[in-house]
This record gives structure tokens, sequence and C-alpha cells, in this order.
């Protein structure tokens, strides 16, 4: 019997946090990558339809893409927890004294006497002796496993609307305002999501915004360079 380090605990606020986060994160690789391809695209030509269709293939290619990402990945963790929980369920029906007495010390263990650790310990076997055992000692809600679907459409949606902001702001001005106009609007909107990430994770924003501006500004100045490159080298 052995805990589970770093498992997240799934209390509503630490729940809603990451979400909020992953969402954020998402949106951004979407802003990131679409911008890429797109002014990588009008580097090469001026065509309104070959950009929009690269475009709409980046975005439904990266939601895609981070969609199955994020549902393997989460499916992953789920089938994990639950082979946790299947040990731990069996592990108490075979040794409930044993269990008891390891619940008692992990409480003690978090600074209660041993008196209250063992009080503890006994009121909350008698209400959900298994819910218990999985929060203390593996971290783990077993009544709110995370749902792989949802994931991976989140992640999916997140991505989507992060693309948006780039396909408009290439396809709305005109052909010699495309590029800037995009250049603008996404290091504008790259520094939203910096600051956003960085008050969610209560880190220095400044230096969130920084690397998201400047990793931005470098990926499309190099995917414009190239695709100037590749369209006078087949033009």
């Amino acid at each position: 019997m052995s805990g589970h380090d770093g498992e997240p605990h799934r209390d509503g606020l630490g729940g809603r946090l990451n979400w909020l986060r992953a969402g954020v994160l998402g949106a951004n690789d979407g802003i990131v990558s679409t911008a890429g391809l797109v002014v990588g695209v009008a580097g090469a030509t001026s065509a309104a339809g070959a950009i929009l269709t690269a475009g709409v293939a980046g975005l439904v290619a990266g939601a895609v893409s981070m969609a199955l990402g994020e549902y393997v990945s989460v499916s992953s963790q789920r089938d994990t927890e639950r082979a946790l929980l299947r040990k731990e369920r069996a592990e108490l029906a075979a040794f409930p004294d044993v269990e008891l007495d390891e619940l008692a010390g992990l409480y003690e263990a978090k600074g209660l006497s041993q008196a209250t650790a063992r009080q503890v310990a006994v009121e909350l076997s008698a209400s959900d002796a298994f819910a218990a055992h999985a929060d203390a000692e593996l971290g783990i809600d077993p009544h709110a496993l995370t749902n792989p679907w949802h994931a991976a459409g989140a992640s999916a949606l997140a991505f989507t609307l992060g693309s948006l902001l780039p396909l408009a702001a290439i396809a709305l001005p005109p052909p010699a305002g495309r590029v800037p106009v995009t250049f603008a609007v996404v290091l504008l909107a790259l520094a939203v999501t910096g600051w956003l990430s960085a008050r969610l994770g209560s880190a220095p924003p400044a230096r969130a915004i920084t690397r998201l501006v400047f990793g931005g500004a470098a990926a499309m100045a190099v995917t414009f360079a190239i695709g100037q490159l590749v369209g006078t080298a087949v033009g």
C-alpha cells in the first residue's frame, strides 16, 4: 500500500482552475500554430483562397490532434487511477483493521494527535471507508474521475477558439495589411493569454507575457520567411 505522490486533489476550486488553465494553454496553442501556418502561406502567396484553405486545414488538424492527445493522456491517467482504486478496495476488504491503522497513521503524520487521528479515521471509515482511504492515500476522489471525452472536447474547443483569431486577422484586411494585422492581433492575444496563465498559476505576469510574445513573434517571422523563400523558389 503506497501513496500516489503528486496526484492532484479534485476539489472544486482546484479542478476548475486546472480546467481553466488547460483551456488558456489550448487556446494559446491554437493561436500560435494557426498564425504561423497562415503567415507562412501568406509569405508564399497572396491568394486568399490558398491562405484560408491552409488555415482551416490547420485548425481542423490541430483540434483533432489536441483532442486525441488529451483523450489518450486522460484515459491512461484514468486507467491508472482505477487500478489503484481496485487495489485499495481489495485491501480494505481483506485487511480492514490494518487499513484503519494505516489511515490513522496518515492523519497522525499530518499533525493530529494519536487519539484524534484514530477518531477521525474511525468516523470517516464509518461514513465511507473507501473514499476516505482513496483520498488520504492516493489523493483520488473515486466519485469524480476525469472524463477523457470531456477533456478531449474541451481541448479541441480551446484550440479552435484560439485558431479563429489569426484566421479572422488574415482574412479580413486587404492583401497589403494581412501580415502586419495578423502579427499585431496575434501578439496582443498572446500577451493576454500570458497574463491569464500567469494569474491562474500565481506567477509574475511579465515573464509569461514576454515568453509568449517573443516566442509567437519568432514563430511567425520564421514561417513568413520560409514561405517567402518557398514561394520565390516555386514561382
